[in-house]
């Protein structure tokens, strides 16, 4: 559905090169639903817009369904659907009529424009707003006519880029209930970027993370979790003489395990990095038993995406948020 090589993109600001995208090579098949993730001006929203034809790319190709996006941008138009980061319905009109006109817009016949915008409403938990003004629809009724306003043409690959930023965790767990049943009824390719970690671990089959313009991690959810961060195990005990023997013994058994890290030690807690953390900790009770220690208490933590983008970059991809947010580098 796309294939990217070398998609590059450049701005000048105050007489300087913003290098916005640096070469990213990106495919996404049939049927896929990956999420793109990386800080505020990572390249995310530069490169959505390239293969979307809305802005055209400085160096490199790409086609998505089969056409070039600068030299076939119309065929394009015509398989994706679009859904920006604002609202794009006009706020005096009714919500039935824009998802019509955008129907009639794609080409659609008027009767099968009116009947693919009652079903989308439906589909959408829109039901009963069609004369409503998209001014008195709540954000999360807002955000639903967005999505519905781009997939009125029965597109092959929808885009969203941030489609659930501003909604409250209520409203973001409906619209994505909705947008995954409608993806898996009609088998729509979906690219997505997001700012929420839990909606790409979930949602997504894929995920790529960017940074600084390029990719720099492209897998699943779990192998990237995996490979790059691993499990943080964390085991409290008695005392802190025991922890500390207790470290020394799972000090031993670090070059067995594979993929772990050190072990840290604070009082009567001991945490450490280990791939499969689950199923090293019974055996390591049964060590500390045979040594008797007493563990008080063992947990398990999860790797998150965050802790995936901090192993690559060494930073949170939250507090990469934070710090540009707000100065104006190119999304």
């Amino acid at each position: 559905m796309i294939e990217a090589r070398g998609l590059t993109k450049d701005f000048v600001s105050r007489k300087e090169t913003v290098h916005a995208v640096r070469g990213v090579d990106l495919d996404v098949g049939r049927g896929e639903t990956v999420a793109v993730l990386g800080p505020n001006g990572a390249g995310k929203t530069t490169t959505m817009r390239m293969l979307t034809t809305l802005i055209a790319p400085t160096a490199g190709t790409a086609r998505v369904a089969g056409y070039d996006v600068v030299a076939d941008p119309a065929q394009v138009r015509r398989r994706l659907g679009y859904v920006g980061q604002g609202n794009g319905a006009g706020h005096g009109q009714r919500a039935l009529d824009e998802l019509y006109v955008q129907g009639v817009t794609f080409g659609l016949e008027r009767r099968a424009a009116r009947s693919r915008a009652q079903e989308l409403m439906a589909g959408l938990d829109l039901a009963g707003k069609e004369r409503t003004k998209v001014s008195e629809l709540s954000g999360g009724q807002r955000r639903r006519l967005d999505v519905a306003m781009g997939l009125m043409h029965a597109p092959d690959l929808l885009v969203l880029d941030e489609p659930s930023t501003g909604l409250d965790p209520h409203n973001r767990a409906n619209l994505w209930e909705h947008i995954s049943a409608l993806r898996t009824e009609h088998d729509i390719t979906l690219l997505l970027t997001t700012h929420y970690l839990d909606e790409a671990d979930t949602m997504a089959a894929r995920v790529v993370i960017v940074d600084d313009g390029r990719i720099i991690a492209d897998d699943t959810p779990e192998v990237l979790k995996t490979r790059h961060a691993g499990d943080r195990l964390i085991v409290t005990t008695a005392t802190a003489e025991q922890t500390a023997r207790l470290a020394a013994r799972l000090e031993a058994r670090l070059e067995a395990w594979e993929g772990t890290s050190g072990v840290e030690l604070t009082g009567t807690t001991l945490r450490a990095g280990i791939v499969a953390g689950s199923t090293r900790v019974t055996e390591l009770v049964r060590t500390a038993d045979a040594d008797g220690i007493q563990v008080t208490d063992v947990q398990v933590r999860r790797p998150t995406l965050d802790d995936v983008f901090l192993a690559l970059t060494g930073r949170s991809l939250r507090e990469a948020d934070t710090a540009t947010t707000g100065e104006g580098a190119a999304a």
